[in-house]
């Protein structure tokens, strides 16, 4: 039997409603949380691994459609199947990307899941990426096959590697100015790797962008922009653990701008020799052109430990909050989670400042790998309990 890379088959998306300021009946709340789970993967199929395997999520709603969301995940639809050459072995595709989108338009009852073209393993050229039980040739994947993941990466030399992060924000006119009245635009951020030879660098935080959600719904690959390059790269550098959010307040001296958060990795090797500082990202156009800054120290070591896991968001007032992990040292899901903030668009940032211990998020440590597990030895990760939301 091939060994499962994946913490779960299939992930069902859950949209919940939170009901405050008023009194309603028990039976009135259990009537709203039964009414309110919906399947988001409508498209993807029960079977086989890998493409009926889904994991890390993400949610955004449109502020100014609030019966508008779209959601991302990771998303190995368009993989090949497991059946495909030496059935022993759960191989990735290579060059197939995992950055799945999915949309609703009544609040998240009902879900679309579009298929656009591109560089897929979901049937391969001749069927190839299906598999036989037993030896077979193995994939060759198709490069204008159905995907169900960001399009225009394959074309621009990358593919989609996951992590998603998603955020609408207001719609720039042919000015530059940002007005709910010109519309909306949805950006979905999330890691990229090389096709061929497009960025320096492991890894690299890229974002898709689309004025025409309804259009990006129906499967219409050209709703979508091209993707842009946000991660300032060089030779060793992994950009990883990335989150955006919009400046939707139009009350905000910010409106309109985007911010991506993210650690960067500085070196490949491991131990706690290897900087990785949380940096920020910032967009005034659109998403057209970006702006980073490192906005934590980047050394890991027995006296500042490491950080990454970042959330970011805005007030009304524009003051940009950035939260994010900031670990002990061998102690994975051991420390704090820490604020800085920026009051001029995100040009400078505060120290940290720590805000709430997260000792408690772990419940056993896998005494092998180090890492906080579920379950014991071996069992289901949950470093993830660690980031702050």
């Amino acid at each position: 039997m091939k060994t499962r890379r994946m913490n779960q088959n299939r992930l069902f998306f859950i949209v919940r409603i939170a009901v405050a300021g008023m009194l309603i009946s028990a039976a009135a709340i259990m009537a709203i949380a039964l009414s309110t789970e919906a399947l988001v993967s409508v498209g993807s199929p029960p079977s086989p691994p890998w493409q009926n395997e889904k994991n890390e999520p993400a949610l955004a709603v449109d502020v100014s459609h609030p019966n508008v969301l779209a959601a991302g995940a990771n998303d190995v639809i368009d993989f090949e199947a497991w059946n495909a050459g030496d059935d022993t072995i759960a191989d990735f595709t290579p060059g197939v990307g995992i950055s799945g989108v999915y949309f609703s338009f009544d609040s998240g009852h009902t879900w679309v899941q579009p298929t656009y073209t591109g560089y897929s393993a979901r049937f391969g050229l001749n069927n190839s990426c299906l598999g036989v039980p037993g030896p077979d040739p193995g994939c060759t994947p198709d490069p204008q096959g159905p995907i169900g993941t960001l399009p225009w990466y394959y074309e621009n030399g990358l593919f989609n590697s996951g992590d998603p992060a998603l955020a609408f924000g207001p719609r720039p006119d042919a000015n530059g100015n940002f007005s709910w009245t010109n519309g909306s635009r949805l950006y979905y951020a999330n890691l990229a790797g090389n096709f061929g030879e497009t960025f320096r660098g492991f890894a690299a935080i890229y974002v898709s962008r689309t004025n025409d959600v309804a259009g990006a719904a129906a499967s219409d690959k050209n709703a979508w922009m091209r993707p842009v390059l946000v991660s300032r790269q060089n030779a060793t550098l992994f950009s990883d653990k990335n989150q955006i959010w919009a400046d939707n307040a139009a009350s905000s001296p910010f409106f309109g701008n985007v911010y991506i958060s993210y650690t960067a990795f500085r070196s490949r090797s491991r131990g706690n020799a290897a900087p990785r500082p949380v940096m920020v990202a910032v967009s005034s156009d659109g998403g057209n052109t970006w702006t980073t800054r490192q906005v934590t120290e980047a050394a890991t070591n027995a006296q500042h430990g490491g950080r990454q896991f970042s959330t970011i968001r805005t007030d009304s007032n524009g003051v940009v909050y950035l939260f994010f992990a900031h670990f002990g040292v061998g102690t994975p899901d051991v420390g704090t989670h820490a604020m800085v903030k920026s009051y001029d668009g995100g040009q400078t940032w505060t120290r940290p400042q720590n805000i709430v211990s997260m000792n408690d998020a772990c419940y056993n440590v896998d005494p092998v790998i180090g890492r906080c597990v579920e379950d014991g030895v071996a069992g289901a990760r949950t470093d993830f309990l660690a980031a702050p939301s």
